[in-house]
């Protein structure tokens, strides 16, 4: 099963779990942008729409902007074959923390429900977005929500490495998209294929 992973703004560092596990599992691809420091949604969706094409079907794990790219993603092409995905901790292109030029172009948030199954992680201490607005998006992306409690922006700086609750996540989403297409009864698991 394909798996897409989408950083966000300024890429994601070597022990961040979006790159752990972009070296780690199997049918893993990372999407690469051209300028990870000046995020434009145009430039943005377009990559990450030419990866998905190449890889129809496959799960999509965002973190911060490219979750949020995800979800744009998904408002402007309902039709791409997008397998589900995970998307950690969005970042609100609305808030005024958000000052990098560029971020703004990511605004406002899509209000379209998502067309293929989801999850919402999300963290009562984000400063990127707060809870009670994570709640509502992923019910107006009719996507499942997961309250992470005190957990930060979910990356290096707040303890996330590797991050083997999310890969449970993940394992989710692989096995609703494989019970859905192969009608399989064995789950497979997106743990037993790290080292």
């Amino acid at each position: 099963m394909s798996v897409l992973i989408v950083p966000g703004l300024h890429d994601s560092e070597p022990a961040h779990w979006q790159s752990r596990w972009a070296a780690e599992i199997d049918q893993a691809e990372r999407v690469q942008q051209k300028n990870w420091h000046q995020p434009d949604l145009e430039s943005w969706i377009e990559a990450l729409h030419r990866h998905v094409l190449r890889r129809p079907g496959a799960v999509l794990v965002g973190h911060s902007l490219g979750a949020t790219l995800i979800a744009h993603l998904a408002a402007r092409f309902p039709e791409l074959p997008i397998g589900g995905a995970l998307l950690v901790a969005p970042a609100d292109p609305e808030l005024r923390i958000s000052k990098v030029h560029g971020i703004a172009s990511f605004g406002p948030l899509p209000d379209v429900p998502f067309q293929f199954p989801a999850i919402v992680v999300a963290s009562r201490t984000d400063p990127y977005m707060a809870i009670e607005r994570a709640r509502i998006i992923a019910n107006m992306w009719d996507a499942a929500f997961v309250d992470l409690g005190d957990a930060g922006h979910i990356n290096v700086a707040s303890g996330h490495g590797s991050w083997a609750e999310g890969l449970r996540l993940l394992d989710q989403l692989l096995w609703r998209r494989s019970a859905g297409r192969e009608h399989q009864a064995v789950r497979p698991s997106a743990l037993s294929r790290l080292h």
